[in-house]
């Protein structure tokens, strides 16, 4: 099965391979600080930057730059309009924030900003691609959701992960409008959410994210489509039984829980088999899993993907 290639990442002006982009990890974890950690920030921290060397992937793929990542967004809180978010978004604050974790736990507590962002300095982690209908391959940053449910100490009977995003209509336009459940409640279970792969991220290209792609904390979880990674989140609970996603709720037989990347189930209304990746005018092959088969085809080894979707 064919697999991402280990370079296939898109720094903002430059492509950065992944050789040097983990190297880069590795000797910023636990040494860089944050350019804004202290107690009081004004604004979300800038993430560390990173180090850049060539212009393409080790396939020649063409670039997404900066400005089309923060220029096409998916962010229904603010508006449909893909191209439009940014603008709605330029006033959304994203200081002082905290997340409330509880739920099956053990030491329930409010994380602050800055209690995310020393896990980070501690345990830096870079992922890289995002999918929708469309694609787009992102350098974020960030750490390990793993790291965060350990501090609270998951107990026993914890099955799943709910996540709950910011419900604040009067920043967010559109959660004015009628036909959403907001807030937005995503979930995953809970060996989905301890997985390596899986980070909250707080960064991405080398600075802190924009409102319009989820600042300041957002899920990012590679090998599931996009909206499955929820973006200002405010509240994690860990239960025992499965979330209900606001997609979910909303069209049942169209979004099931997993979200896997999978182009062998199709949509209802649209092929999954191919996807556009975000400044090239074709369609390319969608991969198994996003392209992470190896590392978490394993979650699903006893379950049929055409049923559990």
């Amino acid at each position: 099965m064919q697999k991402i290639p280990s370079s296939e990442i898109t720094p903002e002006r430059l492509f950065l391979s992944r050789r040097q982009f983990m190297g880069a990890a590795a000797a910023l974890s636990g040494s860089a600080l944050l350019a804004a950690c202290g107690a009081q920030p004004t604004s979300t921290p800038a993430a560390p930057a990173l180090p850049a060397d060539t212009r393409t992937d080790e396939l020649g793929n063409p670039l997404n730059s900066f400005e089309q990542i923060t220029n096409y967004n998916n962010y229904y809180e603010f508006t449909t309009n893909k191209q439009d978010v940014a603008n709605k978004a330029a006033a959304f604050k994203t200081s002082p924030w905290a997340i409330q974790v509880g739920g099956l736990v053990g030491k329930p507590r409010t994380f602050a900003l800055e209690d995310l962002l020393k896990f980070e300095q501690e345990e830096r982690i870079y992922r890289l691609r995002c999918v929708e209908a469309w694609s787009m391959v992102i350098p974020w940053s960030g750490f390990p959701l793993s790291k965060l449910l350990m501090a609270v100490e998951p107990k026993g009977e914890a099955k799943f992960v709910r996540f709950e995003t910011v419900l604040r209509p009067e920043e967010m336009p559109g959660q004015n409008g009628f036909g959403y459940p907001w807030p937005y409640v995503e979930g995953l279970r809970l060996d989905e959410a301890m997985h390596d792969l899986t980070i909250l991220a707080t960064g991405m290209y080398g600075r802190a994210l924009t409102p319009q792609n989820g600042a300041p904390v957002r899920l990012a979880v590679p090998w599931k489509y996009g909206f499955k990674s929820s973006k200002a989140i405010v509240k994690i609970d860990l239960v025992d039984t499965m979330p209900a996603s606001l997609w979910m709720q909303l069209g049942p037989s169209e979004y099931g829980f997993y979200a896997n990347v999978n182009p062998e189930v199709d949509h209802p209304r649209w092929s999954q088999s191919s996807e556009r990746r975000i400044g090239e005018l074709g369609r390319r092959p969608t991969l198994m899993f996003n392209g992470y088969a190896e590392q978490v085809a394993g979650l699903y080894a006893s379950m049929d993907l055409q049923a559990n979707y």
